[in-house]
């Protein structure tokens, strides 16, 4: 069973983890930063009140989303945990405290595409990689909430 809830300080070390094991699994993705900058990158979304985890047993992180006001600046679920609906749960409860969602996801991957686009989420721009730190195109994906 899968339990949502505000991440603690205490959580940083695992979310950094997952957020590591996440950016070198594709081969297409450039090193960037070390396990112990993820983790103290982690600790201070943790600190800004921006990360929800996904507990699946006490003590063991499943995946985490970190959201700035309307911006997703990262969603992972770990290897592990992965097709289990464990990002779908998070992004949803993302969903249901927010009129608007916003994020970018690099051009190449296909996986975190389709994901958003299933998800209802728009393609609203392209970039050529001279905005973020990897240097990769990207897209900026846009849900906003419907309203009957």
């Amino acid at each position: 069973m899968i339990t949502l809830r505000p991440a603690r300080p205490t959580d940083a070390g695992q979310i950094g983890q997952i957020m590591t094991e996440a950016n070198a699994a594709p081969a297409w993705k450039p090193a960037l930063h070390s396990g112990a900058e993820d983790v103290a990158f982690c600790g201070r979304m943790i600190d800004r009140g921006w990360v929800r985890v996904a507990e699946a047993s006490e003590r063991q992180i499943a995946g985490f989303i970190a959201r700035d006001g309307d911006e997703v600046n990262v969603l992972f679920v770990h290897p592990q945990h992965q097709g289990q609906g464990i990002g779908t749960a998070l992004l949803d409860e993302a969903k249901a405290r927010a009129e608007r969602l916003e994020l970018w996801t690099f051009q190449k991957n296909d996986a975190a595409r389709r994901f958003y686009l299933r998800h209802g989420f728009k393609e609203a721009g392209r970039g050529d990689g001279s905005t973020n730190d990897e240097g990769l195109p990207d897209i900026r994906f846009v849900w906003e909430k419907e309203h009957e």
